[in-house]
């Protein structure tokens, strides 16, 4: 029973990358045949695309009664992907900020995570908290549209352009048929649904096997299984050259991960929410997102995440692994 809840795992984990990849590649050529600029299909639909996974192990964990799994996979998610997936891809890849967009995205995370912070504050996920992030969720996509559309409206003889842009149009399909691209988003969906759902079930049996509270498995496991996408979309983006992508896509999965990750459980199956993630792992992920600012910004001109940078937020999310894993035995 215990080595099929691994292997549950570890396919539940290899199927979300493949579907979150499928769906995402479907949805962006929809797009783009709809007409759509790279620039909104980038911060929109390839951010959801990429925190897919979170959202559905988070749904599906609250519907199937493990709320301590859905609040730790939200949370890890995001320490992860400061601390392993931009630290792992810094130290094989430098990053560079040059992006007003990603520049103008900080602030919003600093706000979005104070948010999350005063609703938490009473020690209760409530319905009425997962409300208020969902609909944050809805105005931070509606913001990223606008921003979208006036970058799409430069012109490059005329100003310099976001060269995000021209990142993200480089990585959309560009020649996908309507029916093929519809055909992906469809199957990554279900596999999306399918995967998400086998994985909850492997940790949920692996956590009670070996006496591990849901939301320790929540925090290790699951969150790094589900930023996995992230971390394959960002080396990937590094080695290509494309910084801005690597950064834009952590960036905009936190925000999705405090807003939608986080209010989907909220609203599905209202929660005390336990007080190690109020005294531990939520001032662990305000302080990566305080380096991140500090990092990555550039308050005197472009901001950079060098091999140093980079080993020091691997070094912290690794020395965080360990706490947790002491608290794991305790």
């Amino acid at each position: 029973m215990l080595w099929t809840s691994f292997f549950a795992i570890l396919g539940g984990f290899v199927l979300l990358v493949w579907g979150a990849d499928r769906f995402v590649t479907g949805a962006a050529a929809t797009a783009r045949n709809l007409g759509v600029s790279p620039l909104i299909i980038g911060l929109t639909i390839v951010g959801f695309g990429t925190s897919a996974p979170e959202m559905l192990v988070s749904a599906m964990a609250a519907w199937a009664g493990n709320p301590g799994i859905a609040v730790g996979n939200a949370i890890g998610s995001n320490i992860t992907n400061v601390g392993l997936v931009l630290g792992l891809t810094a130290l094989i890849s430098p990053l560079a900020v040059q992006s007003e967009t990603l520049r103008r995205e900080f602030p919003i995370l600093f706000a979005v995570t104070t948010l999350t912070l005063i609703l938490l504050l009473d020690g209760e996920l409530s319905r009425v908290d997962g409300v208020i992030l969902l609909g944050g969720f809805g105005l931070m996509v509606y913001w990223l549209v606008g921003l979208g559309l006036r970058e799409r409206a430069c012109d490059p003889a005329l100003q310099a352009c976001d060269p995000l842009q021209d990142e993200f149009a480089e990585e959309i399909p560009a020649d996908m048929a309507m029916g093929r691209a519809l055909f992906w988003v469809a199957l990554g969906l279900v596999v999306l649904l399918v995967s998400s759902r086998l994985l909850v079930w492997g940790a949920v049996n692996v956590a009670q096997h070996f006496g591990v509270p849901d939301l320790i498995i929540g925090l290790t496991i699951v969150a790094i299984g589900t930023s996995l996408p992230e971390l394959a979309a960002s080396i990937t983006g590094a080695l290509k050259g494309e910084d801005d992508i690597a950064i834009g896509n952590v960036l905009g999965s936190n925000m999705f991960n405090l807003l939608a990750v986080l209010g989907l459980p909220g609203l599905i199956s209202p929660l005390a929410t336990p007080a190690e993630v109020m005294s531990r792992d939520f001032p662990v992920m305000f302080g990566f997102t305080v380096l991140l600012f500090a990092f990555a910004y550039g308050f005197r001109g472009q901001g950079r995440i060098n091999r140093l940078k980079g080993g020091i937020l691997l070094a912290g999310f690794l020395a965080y692994m360990g706490l947790l894993f002491v608290a794991s035995t305790q």
